[in-house]
């Protein structure tokens, strides 16, 4: 035997097999849609028994494995079932003697065969047979599963025949020595009188009455005969059937211990009938030795009171711990045989099952370790890569995940072995895409952006090349680039210098055949593979969103004439919602953005890459409004600091706008990268008011721009200082151009006065014009310009008292022996340090004839230059500050 079956599982040795094969020319489809429905009849009821048969079928099986059928009854092609196509009865001969000669293929050991026609009708399809079903087509064969139940009814009988056959003691009849085919050239002249070769026959015949047992449906009765079997065989050291003795004591064991079945399959088997009552499974303590005595039960089934005598009345089932005993036990021995490395590789994968269910993995390990090194013949490619893939699926059921993906992944590689005249890139592929989950790997970039990494990084880059390679070699340049892009985002820490400069190389060359997008890309088996953003490239550490310029910024409107509308609106406390509360008002924005205008966001970035990066196409994603995104180019230098980068964009419809992340374009690949998925990334907010449209004015003076600033800006108003000297009484008309520079009219102008006088020494209403000139020009449409007039007309009195005249020469003015003199003068406080001389003086509140003037030395002690004429440095000064605070 030189073909293992990987799937093979202890309840197997209770299994009939039977052979379902096509003759001549059928389709694959309608065959394997027969072979579904047949291979469901895998159990069936004994009639008027407690017994149940069960069925394994095979749609392939080599005939070398069937001549292992002595050695173990359940090798042994016991039914063949044939479909064929048949159109006409000219065909009907022909496809006869097809199926006779498929026949004598097993013929050594078949117990019965049927034959099932499609597409035959008429008089021959008409004729009753046993052996042949005819039916009209594949769509019409209502009774396959009654055929086939009938079928296994004849295989019991020939089974129980053989079963009764076998296992009566016949005195004076020479037991014939069972052999497995590289035994029987060992026996020729051994003497067949000698007590040693007695007992060997002997031995080998009870072991093998207890696998037809064991198939019948009689466990307790296969426990018995492989009792005495083992007791036989290892008095003569006949250790290969010995090994296969122990490996059926332990088969039955299993089938009692675990009704449900070891195989791993859909589906629970049932409770075992028979001799074994159905509770059994459930009353049985791990550890413990059950004792079941049934003395009509051998009796009735063909073993007489004095074989049973041989081992006593009572009959001993394997606790769970001494069936893996066993099972080592008979691998020992398999392993003395060179030829019986196919029966001592199954048996390991059997124990390795059993194992699994009894969670002892580091056992399962040792077994399967062994299985390993079980040298066979020169295996194919194929057997090779279903060795590997079964050898993966067992390490994996005993939770050992990095091993079973070593050994998938050596599968994949055989798919594509130099040797294979076609590689199947595919088949690798598909293999090396089940490791993943073995090495701690997923194709999904999100479960890499939280928290540290997991696995092997060294391994999993091979892994991850692997699959670019078996990509390309597919002729798939789209997965290339995805996996390829998925290894510069992952993997980026653990990369060299060298290395990321070969993968951005490598990438590069595939994105200018196939470009890097953000759609899912959907594997033939359905598998879905989600696009990666490039967020490491470059990576953003914060995102601000700006306020506009001052001279763009929208002003909540309000009458500057003194109306004061109160916007307050009441407080509601509710505690459910305070937690929600709190984190909107942590990303309220205080500012506003206007539709039409160009808005802007910087981002803090830098280049990890050891050389300059090259980012085009990057631009902002946002929610909410109609955003149209102005894209920039970036050139980053090699492993930069933080990095200011401003994106801009102009919103075109009003609401609340939320600024999601950014798409960039990096070698080629477009992302789409969210900011709620870049870890440590700090933001003032990401949700702004988007206000409609609003007038813009340019305002324009004939007047020259003053040098000075007079008064600083409070940040909320535009100003601009201008600057005239004028003398006493001159008068100057100061022309306002208005330019509406937007694209909304202008429909409202309101004109207001104000003399900043932060010591109250100035009064006088010096400036007068008219707004109805300028109204009449109003709506003022785009582009259009209006002119507003404001007359300057000086005029003072400078009559006045030393307190005044102090404060003037505080001012750098010097005044001596003029008096100042306003008509719009109010009465002018006494300074806090200028004390009266007398009560009389101080009463005397509008006198102002006498004026004490200060000496030239006392000015000199404080600083000052006594100048003999008045000076109008300070009222220009005042005039210039009325003129910058016009407010329109």
């Amino acid at each position: 035997m030189s073909v293992p079956d990987y799937m093979q599982c202890a309840e197997d040795h209770q299994t009939l097999l039977v052979v379902v094969q096509p003759i001549g020319i059928v389709p694959e489809e309608s065959f394997f849609r027969i072979y579904k429905r047949i291979s469901a009849v895998s159990q069936v009821n004994v009639r008027d028994s407690q017994r149940v048969l069960y069925i394994r079928y095979r749609h392939h099986y080599p005939p070398e494995n069937n001549e292992w059928g002595d050695f173990q009854t359940h090798r042994k092609v016991v039914g063949l079932i044939t479909i064929t196509d048949c159109s006409s009865a000219k065909e009907w001969p022909q496809t006869f003697e097809k199926f006779h000669l498929q026949k004598e293929m097993y013929g050594s050991t078949l117990y019965d065969s049927r034959l099932f026609v499609f597409g035959l009708q008429g008089e021959i399809a008409e004729q009753p047979r046993t052996d042949v079903a005819f039916y009209p087509s594949y769509d019409e064969c209502e009774t396959v599963e009654k055929r086939i139940e009938d079928f296994i009814e004849s295989l019991f009988i020939v089974l129980e025949s053989k079963r009764l056959d076998r296992a009566t003691d016949k005195s004076g009849d020479k037991i014939p020595l069972l052999c497995v085919p590289f035994e029987k050239k060992d026996f020729v002249g051994l003497d067949t009188d000698s007590r040693h070769y007695k007992k060997r026959c002997q031995g080998r015949m009870r072991k093998h009455v207890g696998d037809l047992c064991l198939q019948a449906g009689m466990l307790q009765d296969s426990l018995v005969h492989y009792h005495m079997a083992v007791e036989l065989l290892r008095s003569v050291n006949d250790f290969l059937w010995l090994g296969a003795a122990l490996e059926g004591l332990c088969s039955a064991s299993v089938i009692y211990h675990y009704p449900g079945g070891t195989g791993g399959k859909v589906g629970s088997r049932r409770a075992q009938g028979g001799s074994l009552s159905t509770e059994a499974g459930n009353r049985h303590r791990p550890g413990a030795q059950e004792v079941l005595i049934d003395p009509g039960a051998l009796t009735s089934n063909g073993i007489n009171a004095d074989t049973s005598a041989e081992i006593g009345r009572a009959k001993n089932c394997l606790s769970p711990e001494d069936i893996i005993d066993k099972y080592k036990e008979a691998i020992s021995y398999y392993g003395k045989y060179k030829n019986a490395g196919v029966i001592e590789l199954e048996a390991c994968v059997k124990a390795v099952r059993v194992l699994a269910i009894q969670k002892r993995s580091m056992e399962a390990s040792e077994f399967l370790q062994n299985a390993v090194y079980i040298n066979l013949r020169q295996l194919s490619e194929e057997e090779k890569i279903q060795r590997y893939s079964i050898l993966s699926e067992l390490y994996e059921r005993i939770g050992f995940h990095r091993k079973s993906a070593f050994f998938k992944r050596i599968a994949a590689m055989q798919c594509a072995a130099p040797s294979i005249p076609e590689p199947g890139w595919r088949a690798c592929y598909k293999l090396l895409l089940e490791t993943l989950p073995g090495y701690s790997l997923s194709l999904d970039p999100k479960d890499f952006s939280k928290g540290t990494h997991r696995g092997w990084a060294a391994v999993q880059m091979r892994l991850l090349h692997e699959l670019v390679y078996a990509s390309r070699r597919m002729g798939n340049p789209a997965l290339c680039v995805r996996h390829l892009s998925f290894l510069l985002q992952t993997m980026l820490d653990f990369l060299s210098d060298q290395e990321k400069k070969d993968v951005t190389q490598s990438l590069e060359s595939y994105t200018a055949k196939c470009p890097g997008t953000m759609e899912f890309i959907t594997l033939p088996d359905g598998l879905k593979l989600p696009p990666v953003p490039f967020t490491k490239l470059p990576i953003v550490r914060s995102v601000k969103l700006l306020n506009l310029p001052t001279s763009l910024r929208p002003h909540k409107m309000k009458s500057l004439l003194g109306q004061n509308v109160s916007t307050k609106s009441p407080f509601i406390y509710s505690p459910i919602i305070a937690h929600s509360r709190g984190e909107e008002r942590s990303k309220k924005i205080d500012f506003q953005w206007v539709q039409g205008d160009v808005c802007e966001v910087q981002l803090m970035v830098y280049n990890p890459m050891p050389f300059e990066l090259r980012v085009e196409n990057m631009g902002l994603l946002t929610t909410g409004v109609e955003f149209e995104s102005l894209p920039a180019a970036l050139s980053l230098p090699a492993e930069s600091g933080l990095y200011p980068v401003t994106l801009v964009g102009v919103p075109q419809t009003t609401g609340q706008i939320t600024v999601n992340g950014y798409h960039t374009s990096v070698f080629g690949v477009f992302s789409d990268c969210l900011l709620d998925n870049l870890p440590g990334v700090k933001t003032n907010g990401c949700t702004v008011e988007v206000i409609p449209a609003l007038p813009r004015l340019q305002i324009s003076t004939s007047l020259p721009r003053s040098a000075h600033t007079l008064q600083p800006s409070s940040g909320d108003e535009i100003s601009t200082n201008v600057s005239v000297q004028l003398y006493n009484g001159e008068t100057q008309q100061l022309v306002i151009k208005l330019e509406n520079i937007g694209t909304e009219p202008l429909e409202k102008l309101e004109v207001t006065a104000k003399t900043v006088n932060t010591k109250e020494k100035l009064y006088g209403d010096f400036l007068t014009w008219k707004l109805e000139d300028t109204l009449s020009q109003f709506p003022l449409k785009p582009g259009k310009i209006a002119t507003f007039i404001v007359n300057i007309k000086v005029k003072l009195d400078f009559s006045c008292q030393e307190n005044l005249l102090q404060d003037l020469s505080d001012d750098g003015i010097s005044v001596s022996g003029l008096p100042l003199s306003s008509p719009f003068r109010q009465v002018v406080k006494p300074r806090v340090e200028t004390k009266p001389i007398n009560p009389q003086e101080s009463s005397k509140v509008g006198d102002f004839s006498h004026v004490k003037a200060k000496s030239s030395e006392e000015e000199k002690k404080r600083g000052r230059e006594v100048v003999g004429a008045p000076s109008l440095e300070g009222f220009k000064a005042r005039l210039a500050g009325a003129l910058s605070n016009l407010v329109w």
